[in-house]
């Protein structure tokens, strides 16, 4: 291993793929033929299969969230600060799976893999998925790798809205749900940002009602402004104001509108946005956030929550972020309410960090203090 794997890394990952031909009937009441599931994994499962921690991704992540890939050896996984030997999902002690959502562009089946009724690629005619479809795709992921049971299911963000899906569908195969930064729906803010940023990618002229593959284009400006829209909602005002400021790349001011770049804050907008653009799909792009504004498990008990929280067995962590304007706080204290109604077990953490809605990915102690200490439990449960 080279010598710039940190020693507390799970070190060179490389994808696996899991194909599943029978059918799977989706919310929206259409169907997939079959699919695959991009997946990775991390540790060793033991004799028992009963150390198995199921690790879902947000928005824009994927499968790869530990760990280095072969062709990049300076940026690690997404969650790469959680999951390792001695980190909260330590490596050492559990089999940590982690799989790209089905419709992702890293590997699963989605919009950019061909669809085999047409010999095309889906793009715009693949089906919309939802947090529940994904719950039923990860559970068929769990079978085939011969795990019965999830000792728990942890997730950030959108990951956090799957843990708490897995704790409702499939109360028996979940031990613990790990729900941080997260929210059991979305608000109209939320919906209305992801509105605009869809609205930017099918304004873009090359989106070609989402056929762009077929003239080999990619509406690559509506996909950046997106992002940078999006960016922007997962940092806090503080944050960005100690990383930025209102510092400027040069002394002297433009005074116009052209593309050169005056604040560093355009110059760091503008670069997410067109790195975005080369490792994700638009119609993706789309999807995920759909997915998002439709996940709202209380609506099939006429909004109550704690009626669509009854069957719940597992204990929960839930954690939030003091700056995160994304999903503050107030949305995390809805699920504990709903979760403590029903006499349900639930640890609540609120950590105080300027980092915004992306701190659920950052080193933050007590954030990785905390997290540390529920998962001991979870090794002491399963005897680990």
């Amino acid at each position: 291993m080279s010598d710039a794997i940190p020693p507390n890394s799970v070190g060179w990952v490389t994808p696996r793929y899991a194909q599943f031909d029978e059918p799977l009937a989706l919310e929206s009441g259409r169907e997939l033929p079959g699919y695959t599931l991009a997946y990775e994994t991390y540790g060793t499962l033991n004799a028992q299969a009963s150390n198995a921690i199921l690790v879902c991704h947000a928005l824009s992540g994927n499968h790869h969230a530990a760990g280095f890939h072969a062709d990049d050896a300076k940026k690690p996984g997404w969650w790469d600060a959680c999951i390792g030997p001695g980190k909260p999902l330590d490596t050492n002690r559990f089999f940590v799976v982690c799989s790209n959502n089905l419709g992702g562009c890293h590997g699963s089946t989605g919009p950019i893999s061909e669809n085999p009724e047409t010999g095309e690629l889906y793009g715009a005619d693949f089906p919309m998925v939802t947090v529940k479809d994904w719950v039923q795709t990860q559970a068929r992921l769990a079978d085939h790798l011969g795990i019965e049971r999830w000792a728990a299911v942890a997730g950030g963000s959108l990951g956090g809205m799957q843990a708490l899906q897995w704790a409702i569908d499939a109360p028996e195969r979940i031990g613990h749900a790990i729900v941080i930064a997260a929210a059991a729906k979305l608000s109209a803010q939320n919906i209305a940002f992801n509105e605009v940023a869809r609205q930017a990618i099918r304004s873009d002229p090359d989106f070609n009602d989402g056929r762009y593959h077929r003239a080999g284009a990619t509406p690559r400006t509506g996909l950046m402004l997106a992002r940078m829209l999006g960016h922007i909602t997962y940092l806090s005002e503080a944050a960005m104001g100690e990383k930025f400021g209102r510092e400027r790349r040069s002394e002297q001011s433009d005074y116009g509108f052209d593309y050169n770049v005056e604040f560093e804050v355009e110059s760091y907008l503008r670069h997410q946005g067109q790195s975005f653009v080369d490792r994700f799909d638009a119609n993706t792009y789309l999807l995920m956030t759909k997915a998002l504004d439709y996940f709202d498990p209380a609506a099939a008990t006429g909004g109550d929550l704690a009626a669509a929280l009854a069957n719940v067995r597992s204990p929960f962590l839930v954690t939030s972020f003091t700056s995160d304007w994304r999903f503050p706080p107030a949305a995390s204290h809805e699920i504990v309410r709903a979760l403590l109604d029903t006499n349900k077990r639930v640890n609540y953490a609120e950590i105080r960090a300027n980092h915004g809605h992306d701190a659920f990915l950052m080193p933050v102690p007590r954030y990785l203090e905390i997290f540390s200490t529920y998962m001991q439990r979870v090794a002491d449960e399963v005897g680990v």
